[in-house]
């Protein structure tokens, strides 16, 4: 998850600098790596960024986490890559917010599902 903070911290630096292409890569990296935490809490490691977002739809199957998160992640992924590999593609600043907003509330619902895990694991439930 600190990694994840670290990402989102440059996100906020790279807003404040005028560099909105970066804050939003920054922001999705932010929420890429929150995502990460929440497989490595299970025991798996990601292989690609599809694949985090499909592992959250399996967390929502089981009743873990709301699909709106798993919806917001992969929203981001396409405006990060719409963003790098997009030629006519313009961040404003309005989108670099948006997507550091986003990635702030994704952030502190992984950090919410971690610790529903632990607490799943120790309690056995």
């Amino acid at each position: 998850m600190e990694r994840s903070e670290r990402w989102y911290a440059e996100c906020e630096m790279n807003i404040n600098a005028g560099a909105y292409n970066s804050a939003i890569a920054s922001a999705y990296n932010a929420m890429f790596h929150a995502a990460r935490t929440v497989l490595y809490a299970l025991g798996y490691r990601e292989k690609s960024h599809y694949c985090v977002a499909r592992f959250l739809d399996s967390l929502v199957e089981k009743g873990l986490l709301e699909e709106k998160w798993v919806n917001m992640l992969d929203r981001a992924r396409n405006v990060r890559h719409a963003d790098q590999y997009n030629i006519d593609f313009v961040s404003t600043k309005e989108d670099a917010e948006a997507m550091m907003e986003m990635a702030n509330s994704f952030i502190e619902r992984m950090k919410e599902l971690v610790k529903e895990i632990r607490r799943i694991e120790i309690n056995g439930k």
